[in-house]
């Protein structure tokens, strides 16, 4: 039961919109088992910009950076957990082994992904695959469910009309 879902953004602001409404979606699905999310896209198509705003939706209001160097980025809320991994400068898949990568796929975690082909073999599948391309003066985002959790999360979902 697979879903896609596609959308134009206009903009940063448009960006972050649609990663609050898909933060929104995941919170009220109430990430039972986790969910992982693998964030793809080019060098500057928006992906952490995206990832700020389902960070937000979650009430962080600080700084979003892109965590290239220290691999995965913890945020503690009062019922969840959201992981932001930047898989980019990973040498070895095996490298994930080593640092308990495991452990953050559970239940109540939220795991958003970038560079997961970087991982392969050692993350698990993904309920959801997003890709950002540059379109013009905006950005293209296209989401497709890859699991039951993902679908209903994906349906769950209501899209920015000022995108």
């Amino acid at each position: 039961m697979s879903v896609e879902r596609s959308l134009f953004l206009s903009d940063e602001a448009a960006t972050v919109a649609a990663g609050e409404a898909l933060g929104e979606a995941c919170k009220h699905s109430g990430l039972g088992d986790g969910l992982v999310i693998f964030l793809g896209g080019q060098l500057g198509a928006g992906k952490t910009t995206f990832s700020r705003g389902v960070l937000r939706a979650f009430g962080h209001r600080g700084a979003v950076k892109s965590p290239t160097y220290t691999l995965v980025e913890p945020y503690e809320f009062t019922d969840f957990r959201v992981y932001h991994f930047d898989l980019y400068r990973l040498g070895d898949a095996e490298e994930l082994e080593y640092m308990g990568v495991r452990d953050y796929f559970g239940p109540g975690n939220l795991s958003l992904v970038e560079w997961s082909e970087r991982g392969e073999g050692v993350l698990p599948e993904p309920d959801l695959e997003l890709s950002l391309t540059v379109d013009g003066q905006g950005r293209k985002l296209v989401l497709h469910s890859l699991s039951v959790a993902g679908t209903t999360v994906l349906g769950g979902m209501e899209f920015p009309e000022n995108s």
